[in-house]
């Protein structure tokens, strides 16, 4: 794959799925924007060998970094990756977890997909954006009705995008993983009823990978998408076909 002359923005790229992402869009010859909160992660993601990965530390949920997006000469991709989850029986989600989980997973993402999209229309040269969804956007599950709620409006919301902005050249589409082991999920996979549990609703039979999502959202933003817009791209192992 080719990306040379592409410019890229991944946000949550300090650790797991948004970390490789990163590397793996630099890998390609794309000029990376890694976003992230912590900077001792940052500081080891711009020593990569590409040399093509520069770093902001920041909060998406800030509103002061979405004028820092709109002002990214040659926005081309968007990796919109950055979530969190606390799972919580429906009748005990308190509201400050429910307000910080719709601010990171919906809100903030849309107001970084909006102002990535007015960089590229700003350019006029088109663009993909790649929305971190989940394959919970497609079902439910015990104990992460906030979670799905919010994976299910990304998926909205990338159905929506597409439609609207595909006259002007940008592709919106949303990679669905199952679970993957991450510094996000490990401490749920910790607990050997539960890792039973989500082996067993996977008929692949295993947990995904890292480069399983990356192969995805490189497919995603590669020219062999072209005509692939609004969709998404469930990395599940078939969890989602029961």
């Amino acid at each position: 794959m080719n990306l040379q002359g592409e410019v890229a923005l991944v946000t949550g790229a300090g650790r797991g799925i948004g970390r490789s992402c990163a590397e793996a869009l630099a890998d390609a010859g794309a000029s990376v924007i890694a976003v992230a909160r912590s900077e001792s992660d940052l500081a080891t993601l711009a020593e990569h060998p590409s040399g093509r990965i520069a770093t902001w530390a920041g909060d998406v949920t800030d509103d002061a970094l979405y004028s820092q997006i709109e002002r990214i000469e040659g926005l081309s991709i968007l990796v919109n990756n950055a979530g969190a989850n606390r799972p919580q029986p429906f009748a005990e989600v308190d509201t400050e977890s429910l307000d910080a989980i719709l601010g990171l997973n919906v809100r903030a993402a849309f107001l970084v997909a909006q102002a990535a999209v007015r960089a590229m229309l700003e350019h006029n040269r088109g663009g993909s954006v790649v929305h971190m969804s989940s394959q919970m956007g497609h079902v439910g599950s015990p104990r992460r009705s906030v979670y799905c709620m919010t994976k299910h409006a990304v998926e909205g919301l990338t159905k929506a995008m597409a439609v609207e902005l595909a006259p002007r050249g940008i592709r919106v589409n949303a990679v669905a993983p199952t679970f993957v082991e991450t510094p996000l999920t490990k401490p749920m996979l910790d607990d050997p009823d539960f890792r039973q549990f989500v082996e067993s609703m996977i008929p692949a039979g295993r947990l995904a990978e890292t480069g399983d999502i990356v192969a995805a959202v490189l497919y995603l933003v590669s020219p062999g998408a072209r005509m692939v817009t609004g969709h998404s791209l469930r990395v599940d192992g078939g969890w989602t076909a029961h």
